[in-house]
């Protein structure tokens, strides 16, 4: 038998808000793992809003997702950098910073690096 799933952002499964109120995560539970879409606002910066949550030296997620609105530096832990704007795919794994860059807030959406994402280092 067909079945379908649907979900919706703005009624997420959990939301994660992230130091400062510089933006959140908001997550949706497909049965086969999370997706989620997160809004980083101007000035928000992993080594700032994210790190004091995840406890680690820079981001450890392995991030695949998409770019809704706004823009992106990442920098890897090796120098490696990239910019990610709207309409862009992106993969960046584990060990990176990243920001904001401009006066617009970046949307992304991304199917395998928000599971754990912005959630307090136990």
């Amino acid at each position: 038998m067909a079945a379908m799933d649907r979900k919706n952002f703005d009624e997420p499964d959990e939301t994660r808000p992230f130091v400062g109120g510089m933006g959140r995560l908001d997550l949706v539970d497909t049965g086969h793992g999370a997706v989620g879409r997160a809004v980083f606002e101007p000035g928000w910066k992993w080594s700032e809003h994210i790190k004091p949550l995840a406890g680690t030296d820079s981001c450890r997620a392995d991030h695949t997702g998409y770019v809704v609105s706004g823009r992106m530096k990442v920098v890897m832990d090796d120098g490696q950098s990239a910019e990610f704007g709207p309409g862009d795919y992106m993969r960046v794994h584990p060990g990176h910073d990243a920001w904001v860059v401009g006066d617009e807030p970046c949307v992304a959406l991304d199917w395998t690096g928000f599971a754990d994402y912005a959630k307090p280092s136990g």
